[in-house]
């Protein structure tokens, strides 16, 4: 059986019910004050949600210049100062995500709990500022480097799980895209950044220029954490700056987008640990978490980016900038692509489209040394970023409720991903440059199993619906309750 429009099976429903579904509609608005009242107090909810949540893409501009500040700090004697030698920085760098697929779990789940992402997340940006300054001042950049990624794991998937508790379906990809512009910026910018520091600080006070990398941006990353405590929402049960009608319509949107589920207080049964049970036991997350890991190894040229630019032939400073425009554009093709996606209700060919670009960056890269078609192949590898940020919704999309799964479903995911930043650590050694065909050889394949993985989800997401679709009809009630998988 074909899918049918959501809208017209729900239409549908209602009938065999002996209900009609644009009454419903009306008793909803009618607690608002009628349609256009409802839509008023939407809007005016959504701006300052927007305005508040933005500080999170500055929040995670500074989580990834802070975690690949070494890979810039690699090119003004960082390796030498440490002696560092073989695999050793690239230990260096894997190290980190040891702590962070230790912790996103569990801190999800505590957030989850807590309710107050206001203070816990700024909290934990406190601390990791302060590791990150720790890293210049010290020599024990190993130990420091596990702790910091022990405690940048709370931030992501928290942000992830915060708006995924405030934004419907149709809002969830482009604020989802707007945050990891927040990665992908810091790209940019972050290398802009530190050629300044590098080629400003060498000597002041006695000090090499990297150490200076880490403690400018270390104490920047505290000075905006302390900011956002007074900025960040909390859930929308808990935020204390909401009126009781844009409480109301808070807590109904969520309920509504999901065909009458509603969150914390409708769905959450079983005891604290009920979420982690649902997770862990359904096979989704654990298909998703490994196409996203393949994904995220065939990303790993991201903390060699400035060595690979260093490969077109450029002194330090003009490497440092070349590495900007790329992200740039990534940054704005993820906004375009998951605006896009939203607006027709697709995730798979959105980010199938941006991710076989990337496989054309891999293949030019490694056909030819030419400079020009090397430099186009940065951009094309960069936007790939635009279809990882498209994945990350459909996991949001994919895991409604309960909250508590939903939590440890980012989480997981996102931190059984990181394995490939592990592996990604040691796919760009020195011995294989500059051309690195076999580096991006490794590439090709994980992206390329990656878009298989999420083809073969798309099925399975699709059989789902015409499943619900069938049962729906047959009883004028099913198990959905009107709820649709994206695909």
């Amino acid at each position: 059986m074909a899918s049918q429009d959501p809208k017209e099976t729900k239409q549908e429903i209602f009938e065999i019910a002996g209900a009609d579904a644009g009454d419903q509609e009306v008793d909803l608005d009618a607690e608002f004050g009628g349609h256009e009242a409802r839509k008023l107090l939407e809007r005016s909810l959504l701006w300052k949600l927007d305005l508040r949540m933005s500080i999170l893409v500055v929040i995670y501009i500074l989580n990834y210049i802070d975690r690949n500040n070494a890979g810039a700090a690699r090119l003004r004697g960082f390796e030498a100062d440490l002696h560092l030698k073989g695999q050793q920085f690239a230990t260096l760098l894997s190290i980190l995500y040891v702590g962070y697929i230790l912790m996103q779990v569990p801190s999800n789940m505590f957030l989850n709990w807590l309710g107050r992402p206001s203070i816990y997340l700024p909290c934990c940006m406190i601390i990791w500022g302060m590791i990150s300054v720790l890293t210049g001042a010290f020599v024990g950049a190993l130990l420091t480097r596990f702790f910091l990624g022990f405690i940048e794991a709370a931030f992501f998937p928290g942000a992830l799980f915060l708006i995924s508790k405030w934004y419907t379906k149709s809002e969830l990809g482009v604020r989802t895209a707007v945050l990891y512009c927040g990665n992908i910026i810091s790209n940019a910018f972050g290398a802009l950044m530190a050629s300044g520091i590098l080629d400003g600080m060498q000597g002041k006070l006695g000090h090499a220029a990297w150490r200076w990398l880490f403690y400018i941006e270390g104490a920047l990353t505290m000075f905006v954490a302390a900011c956002a405590i007074f900025v960040l929402p909390d859930f929308p049960t808990t935020t204390r700056w909401l009126t009781p009608e844009e409480r109301a319509l808070a807590m109904r949107r969520m309920a509504t987008d999901y065909a009458g589920i509603g969150d914390q207080q409708e769905t959450e049964t079983g005891r604290p640990l009920h979420g982690l049970r649902l997770a862990v036991t359904d096979w989704k997350v654990w298909w998703l978490a490994l196409a996203m890991t393949s994904e995220v190894t065939a990303l790993s040229f991201n903390a060699y980016f400035p060595t690979l630019s260093q490969t077109l032939g450029y002194d330090r400073t003009v490497t440092l900038v070349l590495c900007a425009p790329p992200f740039i554009w990534a940054a704005i093709e993820a906004f375009l692509l998951a605006r896009h996606s939203d607006r027709v209700g697709d995730r798979f060919w959105h980010i199938c489209a941006s991710l076989s670009l990337g496989l054309l960056g891999f293949i030019i890269a490694i056909s030819t040394m030419n400079v020009a078609a090397r430099y186009v192949s940065l951009f094309l590898m960069a936007q790939s970023y635009a279809g990882f940020v498209v994945m990350y919704t459909w996991l949001s999309n994919s895991f409604p409720r309960p909250p508590s799964k939903r939590a440890v479903a980012l989480a997981l995911v996102n931190a059984f991903s990181q394995l490939g930043n592990v592996a990604g650590s040691y796919v760009w050694p020195s011995k294989w440059g500059p051309t690195y065909r076999n580096s991006y050889a490794i590439c090709i394949s994980c992206q390329g199993l990656a878009i298989v993985m999420l083809w073969i989800f798309r099925v399975h997401l699709r059989h789902l619906n015409d499943k619900m679709d069938e049962e729906e009809l047959e009883e004028a009630k099913g198990r959905g309750k009107g709820f649709r998988y994206i695909l």
